[in-house]
């Protein structure tokens, strides 16, 4: 029976997984900097005798043929790069690079799509079709690794007809995994607005254009497209996390620089909320003398998991692991740039619960004390595994 072997041979892997993890843990790389992780993903993939090219500098796609006749193809994707944070965890495997961290979890998505590449290739006489393995860079730097694998040709020679990856979810205990049909993840676009004035001596701001009240007038301002223009129906955010205005107590100073976070869920909308608010902005900067540049880096689409795809992924769940262990996901405010292979092909992302309060594993992710309860990686390996066999018709 296919399930009982793939939990066999996922036991079989787990301690190699956990150390894995630890590894690429201890040697976290920034985004298109995961020269190391790549070469050690590549090392396995050879040892295994799994086939492999480069792609997107970092990246690499392995390719599983199944020895029965199909022509279906599957895609599994795991994200390698860590942020720019400071490790506060005491661990035996706490981060070597002073200021950078695998926050995120993105040790745990390289190892686990490691640990179901060994499984998968143990089992090519038990299934057909192709598995391409994508190991990604920089998911969390735009333009995303994710965008540049697709213009590459990441989703080509084979074509998957469905790719399928996982993330971490401290929120949910580990043992258990989410869920959730049709649009999931956020869009994500990065605000930089440069408001121009005229500075001077605080104490004679009639003589002044102050920009720092025109980029008070304009952040206050701008919160009007989410609570009046957006339809209610879209999720919106609009956060604004950087202001700098380099004056003093008694300096007005020539400019002031805002960088802030857009979000929502439709991509129509999203246009519609860019014009609107560099309308906005620059109209407001200039009724009161000024002058304002809004600058917008757009960022990851909306994700959104094919409902067909992901029913079958979360039966295929809900066997492999008990009905028990399979959660509902609610819509997630933050991005993913999995989502530029949910715009261009069948998707499903799921989360992988690693919480565990009496592990202290329960912070978030991107913070400086996040970790994972490896025993999440007991399922992570063999749970993918299953369900790209079983969507294969295996």
């Amino acid at each position: 029976m296919i399930k009982n072997k793939v939990q066999e041979l996922a036991a079989h892997i787990f301690k190699d997984v956990v150390g894995y993890r630890q590894h690429i843990h201890a040697n976290p790389e920034l985004s298109f900097k995961e020269f190391e992780t790549s070469l050690f993903i590549k090392d396995k993939l050879k040892k295994w005798g799994i086939e492999y090219t480069d792609c997107a500098n970092t990246g690499v796609v392995g390719l599983i043929k199944g020895n029965k006749p199909s022509d279906k193809v599957i895609a599994l994707r795991a994200d390698m790069d860590a942020l720019p944070i400071h490790e506060a965890n005491d661990k035996p495997y706490r981060s070597k690079n002073h200021g950078v961290m695998h926050a995120c979890g993105h040790d745990v998505h390289t190892s686990s799509l490691l640990g179901t590449a060994y499984i998968l290739n143990q089992m090519k006489d038990d299934f057909g079709g192709t598995i391409k393995l994508i190991f990604q860079p920089a998911e969390e730097l735009l333009p995303g690794g994710a965008s540049i694998m697709i213009k590459e040709g990441v989703l080509e020679n084979p074509k998957p007809h469905h790719i399928v990856g996982q993330h971490v979810m401290p929120l949910i205990d580990a043992g258990k995994v989410g869920f959730r049909s049709g649009i999931y993840m956020a869009s994500t676009d990065e605000l930089y607005v440069t408001v121009t004035g005229k500075g001077g001596h605080g104490a004679q701001p009639h003589q002044n254009i102050d920009p720092v009240v025109i980029a008070s007038h304009i952040i206050i301002a701008l919160q009007q497209i989410v609570s009046r223009n957006a339809d209610p129906r879209i999720p919106s955010v609009l956060s604004f996390g950087k202001v700098t205005a380099n004056g003093a107590t008694n300096i007005i100073p020539n400019e002031v620089k805002i960088e802030g976070t857009f979000r929502t869920l439709d991509e129509n909308w999203r246009d519609e909320a860019h014009k609107r608010m560099k309308k906005m902005a620059e109209g407001i900067a200039e009724s009161m003398g000024g002058s304002c540049d809004f600058d917008i880096h757009r960022g990851y689409p909306f994700l959104i998991n094919e409902e067909k795809l992901t029913a079958n992924a979360r039966g295929f769940a809900e066997d492999f692991l008990g009905k028990e262990n399979v959660v509902d996901l609610d819509i997630w405010m933050a991005a993913e740039d999995f989502s530029f292979y949910s715009q261009v092909t069948d998707a499903c992302f799921y989360r992988l619960g690693t919480g565990n309060v009496a592990k202290d594993t329960q912070y978030s992710v991107h913070t400086p004390r996040f970790d994972v309860d490896e025993d999440a990686l007991k399922i992570s390996t063999g749970l993918m595994a299953y369900i790209a066999l079983k969507q294969l018709g295996n």
